[in-house]
């Protein structure tokens, strides 16, 4: 090995030195190497060596190094992104209350992931020591995990964690978004995600594939979300973390709500003619049960002006029903969109479903003190009213006897009368 010969370079006055026949010389960096770790030889195998030679070994040997450094460098920062994927899943699956720690692992099961409740938890296997410490003494000298990690490979970007979606604030250059074509969600809330989907189409215009896992999607109601977005090919779900795929039907769901972005594939699988008639005859009622039982002014509130024809039309009848799914599509294509039995499919986050509870929370209190002093102002008028009634017979007649005494004396009366005028003028 060179380690067996390195201890020569320690030598100033070595000048020629010969290894043939050892397994060392048949190296192919042998002379290169040699020739860079002794500068002072003027002879290698009793062949002088020339001054090319010793540029090109230390040409070769600055290669080497760098290659190796670079090599080097690539293990650290795949191993950071391991471990930092496995910080952030770790982080995941306590936030979800899905994960019970491990007290010991075997030590051949090191860094496999753990089953637990249907989802992956990387967990170590040091019995009681903290992740900071077992990160600190896995790898030297990487920096502190982040809690989210943003990656792009290829025409793929990959979002791990919540804090991941702030990379959609970025100034991305135009020809990295330009080549991004799918993106990836791992480890995010569904919810999350539905707030960032606008910006989404706008950062990477030509991103047509979608991939969730780990992202909480439950019901089927969260796949009307996906209708902000410009268009998408193909959608991935992956079962872990996404009970939603449990569903035999939700395939078809995703078909119907979204026939306007043209699915090509789904999980990997081509989507039919066949799959698209099914998904229409399932589920098409449901769309129009949905836009007939809204009241129209809610229906309004829904589209803009561009759309409100269309609405129109749905109410004189002239909205297609369920079964006519081609002739349905065809619509869809001349209004440029979706449905309009197909937008009254909804989604509404959590966050801003409580939101909405709180609105309505206010609104409901108002009313209620509103319509409250309204009675208690009926009340008082109808009080005053009967007190009216009761006193009105003898109001009256004081009133007419007062009329009476004041007007007996003719002269009298109009001199009062005048001098009503002359104090009104004054």
């Amino acid at each position: 090995s060179f380690e067996d010969i390195l201890c020569l370079a320690d030598s100033s006055s070595l000048s020629d030195i010969t290894l043939d026949g050892n397994p060392i010389a048949q190296e192919t960096w042998y002379k290169h190497t040699v020739l860079h770790h002794m500068m002072q030889l003027r002879q290698l195998d009793m062949k002088r060596i020339t001054e090319e030679e010793r540029r090109m070994a230390s040409v070769a040997a600055r290669k080497e190094e760098e290659r190796k450094r670079e090599s080097h460098k690539q293990t650290l920062l795949k191993e950071k992104k391991r471990l930092t994927i496995c910080n952030i899943a770790r982080q995941w699956e306590i936030q979800q209350n899905r994960i019970a720690l491990v007290a010991s692992l075997n030590q051949d099961k090191d860094n496999e992931p753990c089953q637990i409740n249907g989802s992956a938890a990387y967990v170590f296997p040091e019995e009681s020591r903290s992740l900071d410490t077992i990160l600190s003494s896995a790898v030297q000298g990487l920096s502190v995990l982040e809690s989210h990690l943003v990656e792009v490979e290829g025409d793929t970007l990959c979002l791990y964690g919540a804090g991941a979606l702030e990379c959609l604030d970025r100034n991305w250059s135009v020809q990295t978004a330009g080549i991004i074509v799918t993106v990836s969600f791992m480890f995010i809330e569904f919810d999350e995600i539905v707030q960032v989907l606008t910006k989404l189409k706008i950062k990477f215009p030509n991103s047509v594939h979608l991939k969730f896992k780990e992202t909480n999607l439950v019901t089927l109601q969260q796949f009307n979300a996906l209708a902000q977005m410009h268009r998408i090919e193909q959608l991935t779900v992956d079962p872990q973390g996404n009970p939603v795929v449990n569903f035999t039907l939700w395939k078809y769901y995703v078909l119907f709500r979204l026939n306007h972005f043209n699915l090509q594939k789904i999980n990997g699988v081509k989507v039919t003619e066949n799959d698209i008639v099914m998904a229409e005859r399932l589920f098409g009622i449901l769309a129009y049960v949905a836009s007939s039982e809204l009241p129209h002014y809610r229906m309004l509130s829904l589209f803009g002006e561009s759309r409100r024809k269309q609405f129109h039309y749905l109410l004189e009848g002239k909205g297609k029903k369920s079964g006519s799914g081609s002739e349905e599509s065809s619509d869809n294509r001349r209004n440029g969109g979706e449905s309009t039995t197909r937008a009254t499919l909804n989604y509404t986050t959590k966050d801003f479903h409580m939101e909405k509870l709180e609105e309505i929370k206010e609104r409901k209190t108002f009313c209620q003190t509103y319509v409250e002093n309204l009675v208690k102002e009926a009340a008082d008028i109808n009080m005053k009213n009967e007190s009216l009634q009761k006193l009105w017979p003898q109001m009256f007649i004081e009133l007419v006897r007062d009329a009476v005494i004041e007007i007996r004396n003719k002269n009298s009366y109009m001199k009062l009368c005048l001098q009503r005028i002359t104090d009104q003028k004054q």
